[in-house]
């Protein structure tokens, strides 16, 4: 009866761990939405003080990679955790890398942005700029829910999203270049613009990759690197197999 009751607490305990860490990555998580969208609105309303905010941010990010990744780490020394119990752990590892990246491309954001609002901003206030923070902003709260809820269905539909930042990111580009043919006094500003453009394709990027550990932690397959097209069709093989497996 006190073995039952040892394993029994043990087993608590390291549920309770598992939990832990995996809060800890949703409150990770939502200080680098809170950086990116800042750093966002920075930008647009020509907010400095705002910028430089978002760019001290980026040390709390740090560290919370830092004690999570420990954490982590702990959990696989001790409590040699297999199965789903160990897709998550390495997820999770993975998942806080992408966060810290966001965060560092937040904290380009946040700098750009106080450099530029010592300069008149365009009549449009970025308007594109701001068109496509708003789209990666999303992407980055999409794919927490997904992790939150294990969600494959969302991760897909998240992921999916990163062609429009691309498209988004070309069509910026596009838009700098010929400002910078026609004017050559904008290409200080435009090539600012573009760091800003280039930060947020890739917050898209990472966001993208967050998804795709939502489906390794949730089924066990590696979709890194394969087009959306072969993620859904290998997907929907494996989700057969798993539902005639059931009968």
């Amino acid at each position: 009866m006190e073995t039952a009751d040892l394993s029994h607490h043990i087993h608590s305990r390291f549920n309770a761990d598992l939990e832990g860490v995996r809060a800890s990555v949703l409150q990770m998580g939502g200080l680098v939405e809170k950086q990116l969208q800042d750093g966002t609105r920075a930008l647009v309303n020509g907010d400095g003080a705002l910028g430089e905010e978002v760019a001290q941010l980026d040390r709390r990010v740090n560290a919370m990679e830092v004690a999570i990744d420990d954490d982590c780490n702990r959990i696989l020394a001790t409590r040699n955790p297999a199965a789903s119990d160990l897709r998550l752990l390495v997820a999770i590892i993975k998942t806080i890398t992408d966060l810290e990246r966001i965060g560092d491309e937040a904290e380009k954001l946040g700098h750009i942005a106080a450099k530029l609002a010592t300069i008149d901003r365009p009549a449009d206030r970025y308007r594109e700029i701001k068109h496509m923070g708003d789209l990666v902003a999303a992407m980055v709260h999409g794919a927490l829910d997904a992790f939150a809820r294990v969600d494959i269905d969302l991760a897909l539909e998240i992921a999916r999203r990163d062609r429009l930042v691309d498209e988004e990111y070309d069509a910026i580009q596009r838009q700098c270049i010929t400002f910078m043919m026609e004017d050559p006094r904008t290409i200080r500003r435009a090539l600012d613009v573009l760091w800003v453009a280039r930060a947020l394709e890739r917050v898209g990027d990472h966001a993208k990759n967050i998804c795709e550990y939502v489906i390794y932690m949730a089924l066990g397959k590696d979709v890194r690197h394969l087009a959306i097209e072969d993620v859904e069709q290998q997907l929907a093989t494996a989700l057969a197999a798993r539902a005639g497996g059931d009968r």
